[in-house]
């Protein structure tokens, strides 16, 4: 299958998640992708792992961001290397980077630089709270950024305290930010033959998640989320039914639905609480621990057969074992094996996008540290 970005070069200047996991979309669009890492340790995410998994010398997290790109080592404080990575500039159609403002000016490689040496690259940069501003130097950091966007004020009860999310949520979107930003420069720049400057930060990635209740913030007289009581409330500013239950043998999860018809199906008096459809709101917490006292009353399955059958949407609450053995999960084809050579090799996840109704699959793993080197430089004829 033919990949739509299939002949465009990017030079991917950065290191750890949000950066490097654009790279990888793009090379999942077809996308010739060179890391330019530092000949000693390179990429700092080699070494930054999760639940300090490695595979051979570089931890599985990196292995994860990084399939399907080609590693290239220089030394961006040694002039030769410096006019190596020029001579590869002239060349590419994207350049994408993540140091801090002021860095890439000192040597030499900012967007008004490169434009000298390539007048029509499409040149990312990825910061932590933007370039400008008193924030500019503050390390972008993921569960930092999630602290100061008020995004841990949306998760658990109002006697829990903030509560970060489970994942590098803001480096994720700030990823996928930089990779839409990206595209739409390579469509920019085939309609005016001119380079263009993307830029994103964690901070502004972060809020854009949260434009819902952001919004709604800004439009409800500064009153604040107001988090549950109640245990298993998945939203501040949803109405009762909307949340997880307990049940004898597991827990449900509830979507919006008719309060009203849920209740006449599983039998659960509601008439004291439930005077008006304001009422949903108002008497939030207390709907839903009328309807949790309910639900723990019959198994999960019991409750799926009454609520499904009639239209209610809902779902049983699954871990990662019990996800990833149904039919449904599998259906996706969500997975692929990354080759690593000599009988061995990784199991991870696929590109969710599926183009022309086949997935976008590789085995190609991730690189070794500047094991591209000779290749690239006698490909380009640098020397």
């Amino acid at each position: 299958m033919s990949r739509p970005l299939e002949g465009v070069l990017v030079l991917e200047f950065c290191q750890f998640l949000a950066g490097p996991s654009a790279g990888l979309k793009l090379a999942d669009f077809g996308a010739r992708v060179i890391k330019i890492e530092r000949p000693k340790g390179g990429d700092a995410c080699r070494q930054l792992s999760i639940k300090n998994l490695f595979v051979e010398d570089d931890s599985l997290l990196f292995h994860t961001i990084n399939r399907n790109k080609e590693s290239y080592a220089a030394d961006l404080k040694n002039p030769e290397d410096l006019e190596k990575l020029k001579k590869l500039i002239s060349k590419a159609d994207i350049m994408t980077h993540n140091f801090r403002p002021g860095v890439m000016e000192k040597i030499g490689l900012d967007y008004v630089n490169v434009q000298q040496l390539n007048d029509k690259i499409i040149y990312g940069m990825v910061t932590g709270y933007g370039t400008e501003g008193p924030w500019k130097n503050k390390p972008g950091q993921d569960l930092l950024v999630q602290s100061v966007s008020g995004l841990t004020y949306l998760s658990g009860s109002d006697i829990d305290g903030p509560v970060p999310f489970g994942l590098s949520v803001s480096d994720i979107m700030c990823g996928n930010h930089l990779a839409q930003g990206l595209m739409a420069g390579l469509i920019k720049r085939a309609k005016t033959n001119k380079s263009v400057l993307v830029e994103v930060s964690l901070l502004e990635s972060i809020l854009d998640v949260q434009f819902e209740v952001i919004t709604t913030y800004l439009n409800d007289g500064g009153k604040l989320p107001e988090r549950s009581s109640a245990k298993g409330s998945a939203h501040a500013y949803l109405s009762a039914p909307y949340g997880m239950y307990e049940t004898n043998n597991g827990y449900l999860a509830m979507a919006m639905g008719n309060l009203e018809n849920i209740c006449a199906l599983i039998n659960c008096d509601i008439t004291d609480l439930y005077l008006h459809p304001n009422a949903a709101f108002e008497n939030r917490d207390q709907l839903i621990l009328r309807l949790a006292e309910t639900f723990k009353k019959q198994d999960t399955q019991r409750w799926l057969n009454i609520l499904e059958t009639n239209g209610i949407w809902c779902a049983e609450v699954l871990d990662y074992q019990k996800a990833t053995a149904l039919n449904a999960y599998k259906n996706l084809d969500i997975e692929q094996y990354l080759d690593l050579g000599d009988g061995k090799n990784i199991k991870t996840t696929v590109s969710p996008i599926r183009l022309d109704g086949l997935k976008l699959k590789s085995a190609v793993a991730a690189p070794k540290l500047g094991i591209n080197n000779r290749e690239i430089n006698q490909e380009f004829k640098i020397t």
